[in-house]
Parts: structure tokens; sequence; C-alpha cells
């Protein structure tokens, strides 16, 4: 018996497939392919090292080679992280997980503005102004 793996894909296009050794077909994707579902937080080297699980098992330590972004989105300006987990491939980051990683947050200067951010394997990955995040919470 001959196995086929399949594989999740993101092309250049911007179109997710679904690829396997005989074929190719396109799936729609509303947000993100994945959700992240649970975050451990370690030190490794003396720097705070955020680790991700997602729904489908991966695991994934944020940094310079797996980026946090941010999405302040809809009228009730929600803001919705997202986890790169490979290729163009993204994790939304669950609403449960993104109030953990907020705790994370400080304020730091970037490029002379202060922004609220959160700190990962030697990387910083801003949330947004302080300034606006001071105007949110009001």
């Amino acid at each position: 018996m001959r196995l086929f793996s399949t594989v999740l894909r993101k092309d250049e296009d911007g179109k997710t497939y679904l690829v396997t050794p005989v074929e190719k077909v396109g799936i729609r994707v509303e947000d993100a392919p994945f959700l992240a579902v649970e975050m451990s937080e370690t030190e490794r080297d003396g720097n705070k090292l955020l680790t991700f699980r997602t729904n489908v098992g991966d695991v994934v330590e944020a940094g310079p080679d797996h980026a946090l972004r941010f999405v302040v989105h809809g009228e009730n300006h929600e803001l919705k992280p997202y986890l790169h987990v490979r290729g163009r491939l993204e994790a939304l980051v669950s609403r449960a997980v993104m109030y953990d990683l907020v705790e994370q947050g400080e304020t730091v200067e970037i490029d002379g503005v202060e922004m609220f951010a959160v700190r990962s394997g030697r990387a910083i990955f801003p949330v947004m102004p302080a300034a606006e995040l001071d105007r949110l919470s009001k």
C-alpha cells in the first residue's frame, strides 16, 4: 500500500492549495489556515522565547524566522495576532492565547515612536503605537 502526503501551501498568487503528488486543488481560507491554541514562555540565551502550538500540532518559536504580526480589525478595533508558521502560511492566535500574549507586551521605542510591543527570540514585534493603545483602553 502506498501512502501519499498532502501538503497545505500558499503560493505567490496569494491562493491556498492542497497539494498531493498527483494534483493541486485550490481551497478557500477565510482568515488563516491554522489556529495557535497554546503558548508557553521560556528563556534561551538570556532572551524571552514564546513558543506556540497550533491546532494541527505544529510547534513554532516566535522570533526572526517566525514573526508575529498584529492587525486591528473592524469597527470594534479587535486585535488579531498572527504567527508565521511556514512558507506563506500563518496561524491566527486564538482569543484566549491572545490575552496571554498581550500580557507579555511592553512599551519600547521603535524609530522614535513609543510602541506597545512583544519580544521573543531576540526579535521585537510592534503591536501598535502606545498612544493608540491608551486611547483604545479608555
